[in-house]
């Protein structure tokens, strides 16, 4: 759907290194500075154990699992607003992004330079917080001053309601609050949509931890877990060490070497899922004998909207949709069962979408 997560920290976090993980991609990662300047894209699998499940039912001729895109963006420092390290270039790059993974260093070792000097992940998250709400301010005033010149001549209604909402953008932010944290609704948010305030992206926080305190956590990631919960925002923890092995293996050796750790799955997935989760992402699936499929939808898409992510003809000229739930398929082994205990629906153009649903569009264009 073309929505993008930004993978944000200071340099030296570990964010090139799990960017790499992720893609099996070549993001240049080394101690040092700003070894990644021109950011790097990377479309990865969504890790979803419902399209296993429903490929052992129906057993189609392929499985194609949903993607989704995530930007590796080389590390902020203090006075980055004010162009400090290429601060610009990188900001510029966030404000494109349509959410922020913000990698945070929470382990120690003496081999890999900490640009601050020490391990502290509150200080470190309080400097890129800091520099994403200055980016917010400048983009904020420059605006405000804009229209408020041009309504001394105009009353536009717009013009005015847009600049009532920049001030309290501007007061908010001059607080040292990110603007998500406002409360705007979606009409006011629409106002500024085109300003792409960087505060505004939701956060998910990701503990970059050591591979001996991985399961367990440590006093940082508890800092972290503490700060997110004020924030009202998700934390996961990730070894960055631990990926990179992982993403040396053949599948085949992947269990393996996890069971020897003694954990069930890489620390990717639920950065995927929680990355999916934090866009507004769900998923529905089309399921036949050539393939069963995952696709991605936003919460709160209806039938025909749900049919043109498949095609833009199947919204044209949408008919109704045929759907049932994947937990049906599993409760009663196949698409003949589910239809004869009644779980099979017609639905129409005001259907809302569920998670999980498993869709045939009709349509005539």
């Amino acid at each position: 759907m073309g929505l993008k997560v930004g993978i944000v920290g200071l340099p030296n976090v570990g964010k090139s290194t799990i960017f790499n993980a992720l893609t099996k991609g070549q993001a240049e990662s080394a101690n040092y500075p700003f070894c990644t300047i021109d950011p790097n894209l990377g479309t990865v699998l969504v890790p979803d154990t419902r399209l296993d499940q429903i490929t052992n039912y129906i057993q189609p001729q392929k499985t194609i699992p949903t993607t989704m895109d995530f930007v590796d963006i080389a590390g902020l420092v203090e006075g980055a607003s004010k162009g400090e390290g290429l601060g610009n270039q990188f900001l510029s790059h966030i404000r494109e992004t349509d959410a922020i993974a913000h990698v945070v260093r929470c382990f120690e070792d003496p081999n890999v330079v900490h640009v601050s000097g020490d391990v502290n992940p509150l200080r470190d998250v309080e400097v890129i917080e800091t520099e994403l709400i200055l980016a917010d301010m400048e983009t904020a005033q420059k605006r405000y001053q804009k229209i408020e010149k041009a309504s001394k001549v105009s009353k536009d209604k717009r013009s005015l309601f847009t600049l009532e909402n920049l001030k309290k953008i501007l007061d908010h932010l001059n607080e040292g609050h990110p603007i998500r944290s406002l409360g705007l609704d979606e009409e006011q948010l629409d106002s500024v949509y085109d300003l792409h305030f960087i505060t505004q992206k939701p956060v998910l926080y990701v503990c970059n931890i050591a591979e001996n305190e991985y399961a367990d956590g440590n006093k940082w990631t508890q800092q972290v877990e503490d700060l997110a919960k004020k924030q009202n925002q998700k934390v996961i923890r990730i070894c960055g060490s631990i990926e990179a092995e992982l993403a040396q293996l053949e599948a085949e050796d992947v269990a393996d070497f996890l069971n020897e750790l003694g954990i069930t799955e890489s620390g990717l997935n639920p950065l995927i899922r929680e990355s999916y989760s934090l866009l507004g992402l769900r998923t529905f699936f089309t399921a036949g004998e050539k393939e069963v499929r995952a696709w991605t939808f936003k919460e709160g898409f209806k039938a025909p909207q749900a049919a043109g992510v498949i095609h833009t003809d199947f919204e044209k000229g949408f008919i109704r949709a045929e759907t049932y739930h994947c937990e049906a398929l599993f409760e009663h082994h196949s698409e003949a069962n589910v239809k004869s205990a009644g779980k099979y629906r017609s639905e129409g153009k005001e259907y809302l979408v569920q998670d999980g649903d498993v869709m045939l569009f009709r349509f005539n264009v």
